[in-house]
This record gives C-alpha cells, sequence and structure tokens, in this order.
C-alpha cells in the first residue's frame, strides 16, 4: 500500500513561518509570511512529523512497534496475526488471515490518503516469491 500524501499527514508541534513562494507574491503583500499549519514536501522534519502521526493511529489500533526496528509493527489475534512494515510512504503487510489483513487496509485507508497496489512483488530490490499451496514466502 502507498500513502498518497505523506507529508501532509504530518502535524507540525511548533510555531513555524514561510516566506511567499516567489510566483505567488502579490504587489500589496511582499512582506506577509505563511504560518505552516502541517508538514510540507521540503520541510526539514516532514519525515518525522509523518512517522510520529502514523505512529500514534497505528498504535492506536492495537498494533505494537517492534522492539529492533520502530518501523516494523505486528498485532496477533490468538493464532492470528499481521505485520506492517513502514517504509517512507509505502506500507508492506503480512498475514495469516485474509480478513485480517481487510480490516487493516479498511483501517488505513480510514486515517490516511491510501492506494492499494495489491501483492508486492518486490520491496528494496529484493524479489518476494509466494507459494500459497506450502504456505512459505521467501525472499531472494
Amino acid at each position: 500500500m502507498d500513502v498518497e500524501t505523506m507529508f501532509l499527514n504530518g502535524n507540525i508541534d511548533k510555531t513555524i513561518f514561510m516566506m511567499q513562494p516567489k510566483n505567488f507574491v502579490q504587489k500589496n503583500s511582499k512582506n506577509l509570511v505563511y504560518k505552516l499549519k502541517k508538514s510540507i514536501y521540503g520541510f526539514k522534519q516532514a519525515s518525522r512529523q509523518w512517522y510520529f502521526k502514523f505512529h500514534h493511529v497505528i498504535t492506536m489500533c492495537g498494533f505494537e512497534a517492534n522492539l529492533v526496528d520502530d518501523c516494523i509493527y505486528h498485532k496477533f489475534y490468538g493464532s492470528k496475526y499481521i505485520f506492517l512494515v513502514l517504509y517512507v510512504d509505502d506500507i508492506l503487510l503480512a498475514n495469516n488471515d485474509i480478513d485480517i489483513l481487510h480490516e487493516t487496509k479498511r483501517f488505513l485507508a480510514k486515517n490516511f490518503d491510501m492506494k492499494d497496489l495489491g501483492n508486492a512483488s518486490f520491496v528494496l530490490g529484493i524479489k518476494i516469491h509466494r507459494d500459497h499451496s506450502q504456505g512459505s514466502l521467501r525472499l531472494s
């Protein structure tokens, strides 16, 4: 899954002003500045603010962050489970129950502007091999 406007999802916890872009300055308002309400692309802390927002939302849904890597989350329902891997604005989901997968996708789409890219075949240049008959997942 892909987060469409990830940089616009981050909230800003400080007061930040921005000068007007050159082509948008009007003659009678040359000295005005913009007060940012949300994170924007190019803002040095945009990725950080996006992560904090994502972490807050996903943990409110019952996901727990991995102790080793903050961008890996998991959620268990007895013997059923789902893993969520966040890489910038891409989300990789791995699970053993289709209902949990659909529930998680609906939750993500409700909270963020998402695009479902279907089954992943490559991630970070690594090929994903699935064998549904054996219930296996391999990376190469």
